[in-house]
């Protein structure tokens, strides 16, 4: 759908457990968009562009991670819009739950050292031609905070082999793995591009001077800032 940049509207979802949702859209509003909140029982999205599913503990992260999530009134309006174009991103916890909700392939489970971690984290842009990264180069490396317990990426070697096959790693853990994530995957897409999710929070790193030193040190604290760019101008532009 055709938009303006200021006319674009970004979804955030709210879980029992989210925290992250203001700092999704504080960056959304930074990137120049209008965040919209959505509640996890409202199946009504209200009209919005594109949604981003933000980090937490939803429900507890009891069963699994995301696993209760995946049974929200807005899920089920979600899977049937991502099938239709709709660009989702999903943060950590958010990662979670596309991937309970089969919108994309794998599972989180717990780090492999058993341990939270919290950390700087070095990535590798793998694929910068979807919704979410086409703001980013082919092989850029960015830095964005790292928190997460059930951080760890598995899939079977079939799934695997077809992630690599087709381009749909868009992100990798760069200069040490943090989780145990197989082939050191930080973030996947699905095959049309418009759905993303990734364990680090871009959220957390698009304000100079609030978050990680970037490799590159022109744009300090912006790394993750792209990722709210990037769907903005895919808007305009479609």
């Amino acid at each position: 759908m055709s938009a303006t940049l200021a006319s674009a509207r970004i979804g955030v979802v709210t879980f029992p457990g989210t925290l992250d949702d203001r700092d999704a859209a504080r960056a959304v509003r930074l990137a120049g968009g209008e965040p919209v909140s959505l509640w996890h029982a409202d199946a009504d999205l209200h009209g919005v562009d594109a949604v981003v599913l933000p980090g937490g503990f939803s429900y507890g992260d009891y069963l699994r991670a995301g696993a209760i999530s995946r049974f929200a009134p807005v899920l089920d309006t979600l899977v049937d819009a991502a099938k239709g174009g709709l660009p989702i991103l999903g943060i950590c916890n958010g990662f979670q739950v596309l991937t309970e909700a089969h919108l994309l392939p794998g599972s989180m489970i717990k780090n492999d050292h058993l341990h939270f971690v919290c950390k700087e984290q070095v990535l590798t842009v793998e694929n910068a031609e979807t919704a979410w990264t086409r703001d980013y180069a082919q092989g850029q490396r960015i830095t964005i905070p790292l928190k997460n317990q059930d951080g760890q990426f598995v899939a079977d070697e079939r799934t695997l082999d077809e992630l690599e096959g087709e381009g749909r790693v868009a992100f990798r853990y760069t200069d040490g793995n943090p989780n145990g994530s197989r082939r050191d995957i930080a973030g996947i897409t699905n095959a049309a591009g418009n759905v993303v999710g990734l364990m680090p929070h871009p959220e957390h790193a698009v304000e100079a001077g609030f978050g990680p030193a970037s490799e590159a040190g022109a744009r300090a604290g912006t790394d993750g800032l792209g990722f709210f760019t990037s769907v903005l101008g895919s808007l305009v532009h479609a």
